[in-house]
């Protein structure tokens, strides 16, 4: 019995967290010349992995009926408020490497870009 109620605490803990609509944005802007878009949607990156330039922008839009953010996870520093849909967030590769992120709230949805 228990068990079962802390099996659907858990449950509503994780829907009351994917469900939110909150719209939170570093940037409401589209991305500038030598830019390019990711978007969010069914809970992944698309596309997933990204060639990039030194000195474009990458802009990451919400696409999703759910709460996202984008952080680095390594080979940059930055971290997105969590936004809603329509939501985005911008950030200026200004180095060459990888770059690997993640949304925190959703585990696995992960991707990576390539900055040449």
């Amino acid at each position: 019995m228990i068990r079962s109620v802390v099996v659907l605490l858990a449950v509503a803990v994780v829907l009351v967290g994917c469900g939110s609509s909150k719209k939170k944005s570093s940037t409401s802007s589209a991305p500038a010349a030598g830019g390019t878009t990711v978007s969010m949607k069914n809970i992944a990156f698309s596309p997933k992995s990204l060639t990039v330039k030194v000195g474009d922008t990458v802009t990451w839009t919400n696409d999703d009926s759910t709460t996202h953010n984008v952080t680095a996870t390594s080979g940059a520093t930055f971290k997105s408020n969590d936004f809603g849909n329509g939501g985005t967030f911008s950030w200026k590769a200004d180095k060459a490497g990888t770059v690997q992120y993640s949304c925190t709230i959703h585990p696995g949805m992960v991707g990576t870009l390539t900055v040449k």
